[in-house]
């Protein structure tokens, strides 16, 4: 059966704010007109938070935003509190005129793209939100301090892109995170849970090259050698997915020992776990029938780029 396309609005010119008061300014005009409109339930705001460098699984989150809420605001914005390499913030790539066009196709109706003095008057904070305990393994492991970067920066944008109420009602209020970043999704549902965030978080599905690579930023940094190299991640979950979908034993040595066998390929990590507490899963997986779903997780350097990747297992 062919895939029927994604539902989207007519797109008009998208509109680029710099400032906290300038997105509240916009948002609240926009949510206003849509209020206006008599948006049957309310008018909606779908919020996508990204860093820039664009590509189609941003596109993915964009378009889910686009087809479900009345307003979409995409962040743009290069957190450096998630950076514990400076060589490695002061690499990324800033693309905000391309960012802007792919989402104003997409059907986004305003970009907020501060920079780091408006999203961090006085310098970096001093009192931050603690990630806990399920940012400290695997992602966090290997980055020390990431997710505490990654909370902030949520947190702040959830706040100040927060809608207000119309006829006595909280505007419904999303957030869309890509899945391929698995162990963000859970730590920031974890903390919208704790902390009372009035904000739904909605995963959107990885979105792969023709070739199964997870698209990622980051890609553009890998030589052509290193780039057919990085395959071996995907081929190596969906050796485990494969085993999951018949209730065959996972054998997750198989897929680690396939990894390894790539000479450019360096492995961080590559487990089964629980996809809403990560923890390794506690049942025999490794030699009995696999039953239920879990999360194939993995991590490696491809020559000098650090690759993240998973994949749902479940049995048919």
């Amino acid at each position: 059966m062919p895939t029927q396309p994604m539902p989207t609005r007519p797109t008009r010119p998208i509109q680029i704010v710099h400032t906290r008061a300038e997105l509240r300014e916009h948002t609240a005009r926009l949510l206003g007109e849509k209020a206006g409109a008599g948006s049957d339930g309310g008018p909606s705001l779908g919020l996508v938070p990204t860093m820039g460098a664009l590509h189609e699984g941003h596109r993915a989150l964009a378009d889910a935003a686009v087809a479900r809420d009345d307003v979409v605001v995409a962040s743009v914005f290069v957190n450096p509190l998630q950076f514990g390499d400076q060589t490695d913030l002061d690499r990324y790539p800033r693309t905000l005129e391309a960012d802007a066009a792919l989402l104003e196709e997409a059907g986004v109706d305003l970009v907020f793209a501060p920079d780091a003095d408006e999203m961090y008057p006085g310098g970096q904070p001093e009192v931050r939100v603690t990630a806990g305990p399920l940012a400290g393994k695997w992602e966090g492991a290997s980055r020390p301090g990431h997710f505490d970067g990654v909370c902030t920066v949520v947190s702040k944008l959830f706040h100040l892109a927060l809608p207000g109420g119309f006829d006595g009602r909280r505007a419904p209020y999303r957030a869309y995170f890509g899945q391929k970043d698995a162990q963000q999704v859970a730590v920031v549902r974890r903390m919208v849970r704790d902390l009372d965030f009035p904000v739904e978080v909605v995963a959107v599905p990885t979105v792969r090259a023709e070739d199964g690579l997870a698209l990622s930023s980051r890609n553009r940094f890998l030589s052509d050698e290193e780039r057919e190299a990085a395959l071996v991640l995907s081929r190596a979950l969906r050796l485990l997915s494969g085993r999951a979908a018949a209730r065959e034993p996972l054998l997750p040595d198989d897929a680690e020992a396939l990894v390894r066998s790539q000479p450019l390929v360096e492995l961080d990590y590559l487990d089964v776990v629980d996809p809403e507490t990560l923890e390794p899963l506690a049942f025999p997986c490794r030699e009995t029938p696999f039953a239920g779903e879990a999360l194939a997780i993995v991590a490696a350097k491809v020559g000098p780029v650090r690759l993240i990747d998973n994949m749902p297992l479940a049995a048919q």
